[in-house]
């Protein structure tokens, strides 16, 4: 097959734990990349956001991905790209001139309106089937962030119409299917297809990163609020009091590696919390590293903790599962499905700090269960999260979608939802 992905704020060649590069970006890139080793041609279409990008990069054998100038050339947050998803959608057809693919998959909201309009554009004698994976819901977000939700008001509708005018969507997790249902997107038009986890960067075994204290914990992700990483940071003492007295939590993430988190807004708010509580010692950020350092990274610490407000699906639990470390986890979104309560790790309820402390120090107290549920989180790991596995799952969602013969008639009541529209 050949296929596009749409990617327009997380391009797979970007640096990971910025504001707005994260998971998105594994995704994207892991899933490309195992498509193209079983055959695919893909090509990944993403925003220039530097004017030195190449127009085109061949990243392997089958892969590629193209810088298609839809804005200025520069970074803007995402929340700000909406006005430029008819540009990106003009320059995917032009590169589409010569042939178009057999299907476009397109990644977050705005990417999938850019992905139906540029079908609708293409001019091809035949449909090219959209599918549309959204890895974040704008009525999940504002549910829990309220008015500090930052997305543009047309997400409201827009993104429903996203889903109900794609072909095909594929969700990471069963709640997020139960989200989309109320959207209005039919359930006969939902399939599952999970993040995996790069098992060949994440082997099940390897030597640990050292540590300067008896106990690390370990926060991976992106430096935002929803992430939850200051509640970890109020753990601490709690875990003091419970006799957990030297522990270091490691924070891997941020804009900028260790040396430049000054500017990072939420680096700040983080470090004024650990002076606050009086465990700035124990306290280590590190900024943004290397992919390949991060087993070493993983395999150090005694436990992981993921503790957003919510979570569409969250990758840093099966990197963590993979590495054989046990993961204390939130109990929202796709965690409550990667983590096994009891089995892999804890579940938390979310905003919980003191539930975080009394699952991190039943791990601490315990050897012989860590390495249980580390064990156990690697089998996980290994039998269902492979991206070659992912991919198939993704490959099968396509070939339904193109054996159906689903041409719909994209729209449903609004001929071009960009034209017109105050942004």
């Amino acid at each position: 097959m050949k296929i596009s992905m749409v990617s327009e704020h997380a391009s797979p060649l970007a640096a990971l734990g910025g504001v707005d590069a994260g998971g998105q970006n594994v995704h994207v890139a892991a899933l490309s990349s195992s498509l193209a080793s079983r055959g695919h041609q893909v090509t990944v279409y993403t925003r220039r956001d530097d004017p030195d990008l190449p127009a085109k990069v061949q990243v392997a054998p089958g892969l590629s991905v193209v810088h298609v100038d839809a804005g200025p050339a520069c970074h803007i947050p995402k929340d700000e790209l909406l006005p430029f998803m008819g540009e990106l959608a003009d320059g995917i057809c032009r590169d589409w001139a010569d042939s178009v693919p057999d299907v476009v998959h397109a990644h977050f909201w705005m990417s999938g309106l850019a992905a139906i309009q540029a079908s609708r554009r293409a001019g091809a004698a035949e449909h090219v089937a959209v599918v549309q994976t959204f890895h974040a819901l704008g009525s999940v977000k504002r549910r829990h962030q309220g008015s500090a939700d930052t997305s543009p008001p047309a997400r409201a509708w827009l993104e429903p119409w996203v889903g109900r005018t794609a072909d095909w969507v594929i969700a990471t997790c069963p709640d997020e299917v139960f989200e989309l249902k109320a959207l209005g997107i039919g359930r006969s038009r939902i399939s599952i297809a999970p993040c995996g986890v790069d098992l060949n960067l994440f082997p099940g075994t390897g030597e640990p990163e050292s540590k300067a204290r008896t106990h690390r914990i370990l926060s991976v992700g992106r430096l935002v609020p929803r992430k939850g990483v200051d509640l970890v940071i109020q753990a601490l003492p709690l875990l003091a009091e419970a006799g957990f007295d030297d522990v270091e939590l490691l924070i891997v993430g941020g804009s900028g590696d260790a040396l430049n988190l000054e500017e990072d807004p939420e680096a700040q708010r983080l470090r004024a919390l650990t002076k606050e509580l009086g465990v700035e010692d124990k306290v280590t950020m590190r900024g943004q590293v290397p992919r390949d350092a991060m087993p070493g990274i993983f395999r150090s610490a005694d436990a992981v903790v993921c503790a957003p407000w919510y979570e569409p699906f969250g990758i840093v639990p099966l990197e963590a599962m993979a590495c054989g470390v046990p993961v204390v986890a939130a109990a929202v979104g796709g965690l409550r499905e990667t983590v096994v309560n009891q089995k892999t790790g804890l579940h938390v309820p979310p905003r919980d700090p003191e539930a975080i402390a009394d699952a991190v120090a039943r791990l601490l107290g315990d050897p012989a269960l860590r390495a249980e549920m580390g064990r156990a989180g690697s089998r996980r790991a290994r039998s269902r999260y492979s991206w070659d596995r992912i991919a198939a799952d993704t490959e099968k969602a396509y070939r339904s979608v193109l054996a159906a013969g689903l041409s719909r008639q994209a729209g449903e009541g609004l001929a071009e939802p960009l034209e017109g529209t105050a942004l």
